[in-house]
């Protein structure tokens, strides 16, 4: 039998099918690329979407948002979040999908996955005038271990490269998550059944309590949407709903919308008869608009 401790791991990375099946390295017509960082001979890219050239969209001081895919820190591709991308360019953000290191091609752990998330945000913000952005309006959004990767960035004192100005936040201004993997060690109140919280140390190259989101918490973390799938047995439900419940009890605005029935990667573009993939953006859209980011839809 499994030890209940690699359970949530293997099952982060089992679950990912659809985000590994996505090609690698992407390429996505009408958009660009920037390398954001690099280590030894590995470039990261971050993929740029645009608001349409022939818009009534302003050039500059628009929002933007960065999404990081999920494949359990170990697979995927910045390609899970294309038609997001899409969609939200179209509503006049700039809209962004990251890529990072991984296990299976870059033998990391997710202390290095956080490091270049911070790196990615930190990028968006100090460039912000040269791409027509609003360093005071950048979301982070990601699923699963993405998803994970997006709250980290908002909450998590340390993982920053070393070489980086902190004097320029890599703290996001607002969070979009999807199956989101935000308890990773145990927490007061908790208590799953099948899956475990916890990952093991080695697997996450530090302790469990210092990358989890949930347990960092504070007064003034972002504001955040999160889309869950209530038969989730890979990140379980309650997981969001403790985050949930540590956000709004320090004052923080955060929506938790559960999805009966629906498993783990259920908002993915592609899944069943896209249902919750249209949903999911649609309420991204909601929320986004109840910030003051972009306009209602007429």
């Amino acid at each position: 039998m499994i030890h209940t401790a690699l359970r949530l791991c293997l099952g982060l990375a089992f679950a990912v099918s659809a985000s590994a099946a996505q090609p690698y390295p992407p390429k996505f017509d009408g958009a660009r690329a920037e390398t954001y960082k690099t280590i030894g001979e590995t470039k990261l890219s971050l993929h740029i979407f645009e608001p349409p050239a022939d818009s009534a969209f302003p050039k500059t001081n628009r929002p933007a948002i960065v999404f990081f895919f999920g494949g359990g820190w170990t697979s995927g591709s910045p390609a899970q979040f294309e038609p997001h991308c899409r969609a939200l360019a179209a509503r006049g953000m700039v809209a962004i999908t990251a890529d990072y290191r991984v296990a299976s091609r870059h033998q990391v752990k997710p202390t290095a996955c956080v490091a270049d998330a911070k790196s990615a945000l930190r990028y968006v913000r100090s460039h912000a005038a040269r791409l027509g952005i609003d360093p005071k309006r950048i979301a982070a959004g990601g699923g699963s271990a993405g998803g994970h990767l997006a709250a980290a960035i908002a909450t998590l004192p340390d993982f920053d490269e070393p070489t980086e100005d902190r004097k320029i936040s890599s703290v996001p201004d607002a969070l979009v998550l999807f199956n989101p993997a935000l308890v990773l060690a145990e927490m007061e109140g908790l208590k799953l059944e099948g899956f475990g919280t916890r990952v093991p140390e080695e697997r996450l190259g530090t302790t469990p309590k210092k990358i989890s989101p949930a347990h960092h918490v504070k007064k003034g973390t972002p504001p955040a949407i999160i889309f869950h799938g209530k038969a989730d047995t890979t990140v379980p439900y309650a997981t969001a709903e403790a985050f949930a419940r540590v956000m709004q009890a320090a004052g923080n605005r955060c929506e938790l919308v559960g999805y009966e029935g629906q498993p783990h990667g259920f908002f993915n573009h592609g899944r069943g008869d896209g249902t919750s993939y249209r949903d999911t953006l649609a309420r991204t859209d909601a929320f986004l608009v109840s910030l003051g980011w972009i306009a209602a839809a007429k």
